[in-house]
């Protein structure tokens, strides 16, 4: 879906993200092993909703690691290409973990988002109820390890979106096997992934009787809109945890390698380990975004805390999973937009109100071709302030290659100027 056809032909309402002291040092965990030792066991399910638990008698993985802030390095990268950083980023997810011996048809069906009386009657259990048979479980095993997570049914093909991050762990010679609402299971085979935005189609065969889930836009949310987290947190299947919209637009990374950058959906509503790949709903029940990573603390003399739900959780907007899921259910991969510069600075530098300066502007890509030059500082990409380089690299892949989008800059000290660049393709 191109993020400029929208009704009205609106600007999506990108929200700054917000600033930190320039001394502070923050700390990421990033989850691989179970929660706090815990197995599904240990947190029984109500009657009715068995969930699903790792081998009683299999042993938990190594603790949980700490990022820390990187150091400053030098280099220039193009925008769209990884630049490390965490500051605003939240530690992926991951699955809940555990130890073992031409032109077609999109199948992502895509609505309004909720108006002031939804067609469902308002409330989390109408929206909990709407999306739960479009829910699935996805247990990922590979030699030694495995894992579950979440994922969404995309149509009555088969294909059933989730985080890359929740399948990556499979690998040549692994598994996944899929468990649906009705409690029937299925081996599931991978589509495509797109590391670069943590987003993954994977697709059963010969099932019967699947409830594609309907998209929403996420571009219409707004702050302090309810929204309800569906999913198998630490293997509990089928749960929903409901909160608020807490920002639209901040910027974040996340993924298997740290490389998936997004302008994410920030929510309240509890997140944990196994809620990777599920979706987060309106109060329609239509999916606005594919929860992707936490924000956790980090406590104790050696700063090993244990991931979990603090209220700020992040979500893949639906914006950008239903634009990747259509690429990679037609063609097997996905394409990021590019605006041909290079950045250069620290990894993971404090947001500036002054903006992004360019290191290099790249010899006939968009942005030379729009007339940028090297030494601009982007202040805005359409109406978003770019005032980290991660920043910019997210607001640029929030649209399809070949958008054409303003950019907001200033040269040499002077007044600001705008210029129309068509983005390429990374």
């Amino acid at each position: 879906m191109n993020p400029n056809e929208q009704p009205g032909n609106q600007t999506p309402d990108f929200r700054q993200p917000q600033t930190q002291g320039p001394n502070e040092e923050q700390t990421v965990p990033l989850p691989s092993g179970p929660y706090g030792g815990y197995t599904a066991a240990d947190f029984p399910a109500p009657s009715g909703v068995p969930p699903l638990a790792p081998n009683p008698t299999l042993a938990p993985s190594a603790p949980t690691t700490v990022l820390q802030r990187p150091k400053r390095r030098t280099g220039a990268l193009i925008a769209g290409a990884a630049i490390a950083a965490v500051l605003g980023a939240g530690a992926g997810i991951g699955s809940y973990a555990f130890l073992a011996d031409g032109q077609t048809t999109s199948p992502v069906s895509v609505t309004s988002a909720a108006p002031p009386s939804p067609t469902q009657n308002g409330t989390v259990a109408a929206a909990a109820a709407k999306i739960e048979p479009s829910l699935v479980t996805i247990a990922v095993q590979s030699g030694n390890g495995g894992g579950i997570g979440s994922g969404v049914v995309l149509d009555k093909d088969g294909h059933i979106l989730t985080n890359n991050h929740v399948v990556a762990g499979a690998g040549e010679q692994g598994t996944i096997t899929v468990t649906f609402h009705s409690g029937a299971t299925a081996t599931a085979t991978v589509v495509g992934t797109s590391e670069s935005n943590d987003l993954a189609v994977i697709k059963v065969d010969n099932v019967k009787d699947l409830n594609p889930a309907t998209f929403a836009k996420s571009s219409e949310l707004e702050v302090g809109q309810t929204v309800i987290a569906a999913g198998a947190p630490l293997g509990l299947s089928e749960s929903v945890t409901s909160g608020i919209v807490s920002n639209t637009a901040r910027p974040v990374r996340s993924g298997e390698n740290n490389d998936a950058v997004y302008l994410a959906l920030q929510t309240d509503a509890a997140i944990n380990p196994g809620n990777s790949g599920g979706p987060l709903v309106d109060l329609n029940g239509a999916v606005v975004g594919i929860n992707s990573s936490i924000a956790s603390t980090s406590s104790g003399a050696d700063g090993g805390g244990q991931p979990g739900n603090i209220g700020i959780g992040f979500a893949i907007p639906s914006d950008i999973a239903g634009r990747v899921a259509n690429d990679l259910i037609t063609t097997g991969k996905s394409s990021n937009a590019q605006l041909g510069v290079s950045l250069s600075g620290s990894d993971a530098e404090l947001p500036t109100s002054v903006g992004v300066p360019l290191g290099e502007v790249v010899s006939g890509g968009p942005a030379d071709k729009a007339g940028l030059r090297a030494g601009d500082v982007v202040t805005k990409i359409d109406n978003y302030d770019t005032t980290t380089s991660d920043g910019l690299i997210a607001a640029t892949r929030f649209y399809a290659p070949g958008t054409t989008i303003k950019v907001t800059f200033v040269r040499d000290g002077g007044s600001l100027q705008t210029a129309d660049v068509t983005l390429g393709t990374a």
